[in-house]
This record gives structure tokens, C-alpha cells and sequence, in this order.
């Protein structure tokens, strides 16, 4: 086995201009009207949950001076993480159909192209 020649084959289909097929592009057209929902459900996840995490620590006496008053403020902040990290999902859904809507007719297109091909 010559792997010196096996090496320089990879090398040069690296280097080598690719031919995009069909479903490459339809499934970079899938991605392209799905990611700015999982975008933006992963970055109102993680705000939500700090904020929750910030009023539980409030409320709980680790962080603050243990006051009353930042018991109650924690509740709040807390309330409000907690409403973050309930609507994220349903945002998520309706910008996702948003996504899916947007492409459907070239998304449609194109997977019946493929499907028609012989």
C-alpha cells in the first residue's frame, strides 16, 4: 500500500473545485430557514436562565446583604427569568414557521427536482 500516494490524493481532493449538488442546496436552504430561530432560542435561553439564576441567588441570601428588600427584588428578577424561559419556546416555534414559510416555495422547488431526476 503506497500511503504517500493515498496522502497526496486527499490533499488534492482538498484543493479540488467542488461541484455543489442538489441536495447540498437543499439542505443549506433547510439550515438557512432554521438557524435564526435556534439562534435566537439559545441566546433568550441563556439571558433567561441567568436572570432566573441572579433572582434565585437574591432571594436565597448568596449574593446581596440579605435584606428584605433584596428577598424581594430576587422574587421579582426572578419572575421575570422564569417568564423569559417560558416564552422562548413558543418565540422559537413562530420564528421557525416564520423561516419555513419564507423558503417553502424554494425549499419545494428544489426537493421536486430531486425527486423527479432519473
Amino acid at each position: 500500500m503506497n500511503t504517500d500516494k493515498i496522502y497526496a490524493e486527499a490533499i488534492a481532493n482538498e484543493y479540488a473545485p467542488k461541484k455543489t449538488s442538489k441536495v447540498i442546496a437543499l439542505k443549506k436552504l433547510d439550515r438557512k430557514a432554521k438557524l435564526p430561530a435556534e439562534v435566537f432560542a439559545y441566546s433568550l435561553g441563556i439571558v433567561a436562565s441567568l436572570i432566573l439564576g441572579a433572582g434565585m441567588c437574591l432571594s436565597m441570601k448568596v449574593i446581596g446583604n440579605g435584606s428584605t428588600f433584596s428577598f424581594v427584588i430576587g422574587i421579582i428578577i426572578g419572575m421575570i427569568g422564569l417568564t423569559g424561559v417560558g416564552i422562548n419556546y413558543p418565540i422559537y416555534r413562530k420564528i421557525r414557521e416564520n423561516g419555513k414559510q419564507k423558503y417553502a416555495s424554494d425549499i419545494m422547488m428544489l426537493a421536486n427536482e430531486i425527486s423527479t431526476e432519473d
